[in-house]
């Protein structure tokens, strides 16, 4: 069974969030919420009082096959000043990986010179965030280690490539059906 952290950061994109969070859960993936604050109560971008599985800093994020950044405005600049969350995101790719980021969130790679040179998407304005990236007009975009998506708009097909990344396309088909989702 695959393990995937889910960051939420005050500020997060709620809809973004939970929408992976669940469709992760729903393929049978192990999903861990990780709060950054001292404990687990976060409040999401639109004023949502939500309750972390975990406080990221008592995990051991070398140990999740993915992470994932949610968007959110506030909650994007909470993640990229989050060493703790910069750091396991290189360790995670330099093993090899995956990491995936929606919405704002993709600026935090971009920032830390992560999609150089990848295909990537992300919420309209935030590009500057990631100029030496190719940008792409598609609400998601894979590469071998990342996968970004666009904005709340793309949050199924953004989970569903998740889906697909760890448990195999059959999977995230066998969801996109559970769910009636046309695509």
């Amino acid at each position: 069974m695959s393990k995937v952290c889910v960051f939420l950061a005050d500020g997060f994109e709620e809809c973004e969030g939970l929408l992976a969070v669940d469709l992760l859960r729903r393929a049978g993936v192990e999903v861990t919420t990780a709060g950054l604050n001292e404990d687990t109560q976060v409040c999401s971008s639109h004023g949502i009082r939500l309750q972390a599985d975990a406080v990221a800093a008592e995990l051991d994020l070398d140990g999740f096959d993915m992470l994932v950044l949610p968007g959110g405005g506030q909650g994007t600049e909470n993640l990229a000043a989050s060493e703790l969350v910069t750091g396991a995101v290189r360790r995670q790719l330099a093993a090899g990986k995956q990491v995936a980021a929606i919405c704002a969130a993709p600026s935090v790679l971009g920032r830390m010179g992560l999609l150089d040179g990848q295909e990537a998407v992300c919420y309209p304005g935030f590009e500057h965030y990631m100029p030496a990236a190719h940008m792409q007009d598609a609400d998601v975009a894979v590469t071998d280690q990342i996968i970004t998506g666009r904005a709340l708009g793309a949050g199924i097909p953004f989970a569903l490539a998740l889906i697909a990344r760890l448990e195999g396309q059959d999977k995230a088909d066998q969801v996109q059906k559970a769910i009636v989702y046309k695509g």
